[in-house]
């Protein structure tokens, strides 16, 4: 499954969140530095140079979650960003969070 050519479909609630096992399943086709977090979300951090490369990186990724229409959490610091996807109309994982993350892999 190729999830960087899919495109993500909105979600306005009312389907349920992937289970543990099916998240399971797209976690394996993302790259490994993302983690299962809280049952629910998944997350990541990236590391930078310096403030100037996070901050073109952040921007890239902004780009691509208004092109999905699907926004993460990002937290920034120095040389670094923590992305977190969930997809918060089920409070937990879909496919789109998965798409989105294969996305950002490729900027990394």
């Amino acid at each position: 499954m190729n999830l960087k050519n899919k495109k993500c479909i909105p979600c306005e609630g009312g389907i349920p969140s992937l289970n543990i096992k099916e998240s399971g399943k797209y976690l394996k086709i993302i790259n490994s530095a993302w983690k299962i977090s809280e049952n629910k979300r998944i997350e990541r951090r990236f590391k930078f140079v310096n403030f100037a490369h996070t901050m073109a990186f952040v921007n890239k990724v902004a780009k691509i979650a208004e092109q999905e229409g699907h926004h993460p959490d990002m937290y920034i610091r120095y040389s670094e960003c923590k992305i977190e996807l969930w997809t918060h109309a089920i409070n937990g994982l879909s496919e789109n969070d998965f798409i989105l993350a294969a996305k950002i892999d490729e900027l990394a």
